[in-house]
């Protein structure tokens, strides 16, 4: 057992640790597991879930908006990217599912813009076959390229 001074003492510790930048409920086990005992851990995310300080479900919503905002990546990478969060696979698909028509149109002008950048130095084969590696789907790789 521990007392309300341990509880609130490693509760500012962890939430000076997550006010920086947020973070998922593993990412936070994976940082504390070793130097805060287990069941006072367990009492203190689960606190800061209840407090909406930790929220993983938000969690993939921003994370999906930034990657929106300053990255070219397919769906998938997306996925892959926050699975190694530690995020929840059924949390993520549903968020995919939920958001599938402004994801859809994402990964179309990320692909886009790839062709763009190497049509000048990649035939447009070898264009198709990196996007395809990069897990674009090929209906969304084809739209892109009628664009251009």
């Amino acid at each position: 057992m521990y007392t309300l001074e341990e509880f609130d003492k490693e509760k500012t510790k962890i939430l000076k640790y997550i006010l920086y930048k947020k973070r998922t409920e593993k990412e936070i086990l994976t940082k504390f597991e070793n130097t805060i005992e287990d069941d006072l851990l367990k009492d203190i995310i689960d606190y800061l879930k209840e407090a909406k300080y930790i929220d993983d479900k938000e969690y993939i919503e921003k994370s999906v908006n930034n990657f929106i905002s300053l990255k070219n990546l397919s769906i998938r990478e997306i996925k892959y990217k926050l699975i190694s969060k530690g995020l929840k696979g059924n949390d993520i698909e549903d968020y995919i599912y939920e958001n599938t028509q402004k994801l859809e149109e994402y990964e179309i002008k990320s692909a886009s813009n790839i062709i763009y950048k190497k049509s000048s130095s990649m035939e447009q084969e070898e264009i198709k076959q990196y996007l395809i590696k990069k897990g674009y789907k090929l209906e969304n790789i084809l739209k892109a390229l009628e664009e251009q």
